[in-house]
């Protein structure tokens, strides 16, 4: 199977930059992975589609402040501002690390920029630029490919505090514009509670409090499961032969109670809907491990969900629209047909659905 078999063309256009003022007013396609049948509705309606005694899986991971500019210790100080991700001009001595996956003992797995130049045992500097303070640092201590770093952190006792301070958030290289304040609440679901994601689960940006409570009222559970976006959800696939490809590792956690709630609903023969291709990994990823079972507890996942998969748990998927040729898309294509999938797309592009992170949703059942 080839990486060019999930190709698509997609207009720029079409690629959302920014979120729409209503979470809940995305449109939304539905697509019938039996029949291949699909008809275009909008999110707000989720509730009339789902029914008593469905489950639905959520991913509370939290988007943290993984992008961070600074300087190399070696180079004299250079204004950080203005920080304009779009232009992708970087100042003399200036550095761009964005922080994938926290690995213990102050080490963080990482992309850098200019990858290229930066080597083992190069220190890094973050700082406020109002006041010139240094208030992280870090040591390359492992070189990787494509860009990959681990770095290790200089000790400090508030370091989340401080990354609050000076991280930004990891908007995508599709939306071409710098970050702002409030990306900080919107590219993050209203669930969120679970600090380690360097993106956002996507799915989940289009529910509001008021649909959750919505769906309680009519008797659909609301189950919650941990996947930390990293590199194993967003990296780009490099071999053309899609078997030949490995995803990187990402931490998930499934706690007792959402195990056994999903658990009940297999053996219940309810249905299980994954909200975004992360809980659709985890849930999979987990049943594998426990010969079908749910098992609670915190584990490491590089599952790569690609067609011939046979699922286990999920029996539908929400999800936004994805890059061509990804490892997300070949999900979906593993879910409901990869000729479905894209014909599917195909009808998204021509009726001028907004795609990728602020974009709209498919809901496939």
């Amino acid at each position: 199977m080839l990486v060019s078999e999930f190709d698509f063309h997609l207009p720029q256009e079409l690629i959302a930059q920014e979120p729409l003022a209503e979470r809940a007013a995305s449109r939304m396609l539905v697509l019938n992975r039996q029949t291949g049948a699909f008809r275009d509705d909008q999110f707000r309606n989720l509730s009339k589609l789902l029914r008593s005694g469905d489950v639905l899986v959520l991913n509370n991971s939290r988007v943290f402040p993984a992008r961070l500019y600074g300087r190399r210790s070696a180079k004299r100080a250079q204004p950080l501002s203005p920080r304009n991700r779009a232009s992708r001009e970087f100042l003399k001595g200036r550095v761009e690390v964005l922080l994938t996956r926290q690995l213990g003992n102050n080490q963080w797995e990482a992309l850098v920029r200019p990858g290229r130049k930066l080597g083992v045992g190069e220190v890094l500097r973050f700082e406020e630029d109002e006041t010139g303070a240094v208030l992280l640092e870090a040591e390359i201590v492992e070189r990787g490919e494509f860009g990959e770093r681990r770095v290790r952190f200089r000790e400090v006792p508030d370091f989340f505090e401080r990354l609050e301070r000076v991280g930004h958030i990891p908007l995508p290289p599709y939306i071409n514009r710098e970050d702002r304040p409030s990306d900080r609440e919107r590219y993050q679901t209203v669930f969120a509670s679970e600090r380690g994601s360097a993106a956002a689960p996507t799915a989940g940006l289009h529910f509001t409090p008021e649909l959750l409570d919505e769906l309680r009222g009519m008797g659909v559970g609301i189950v919650e499961v941990a996947l930390h976006v990293g590199l194993g959800t967003f990296q780009p696939l490099r071999v053309e032969s899609v078997e030949a490809n490995k995803l990187h590792l990402e931490m998930y956690e499934i706690r007792a109670s959402s195990a056994e709630a999903i658990n009940r609903a297999l053996l219940e023969d309810r249905r299980i809907i994954a909200v975004g291709t992360t809980v659709v990994r985890t849930l999979e990823n987990a049943a594998q491990q426990g010969g079908g079972k749910i098992i609670a507890g915190k584990a490491e996942t590089n599952i790569f969900i690609y067609p011939g998969f046979q699922f286990r748990v999920v029996n539908a998927l929400l999800t936004n629209f994805h890059l061509p040729r990804s490892s997300l898309l070949m999900l979906v294509a593993a879910f409901a047909g990869r000729e479905r999938t894209l014909r599917a797309y195909e009808h998204a592009v021509a009726e001028r659905y907004r795609f990728f992170s602020y974009g709209d949703c498919l809901l496939v059942e």
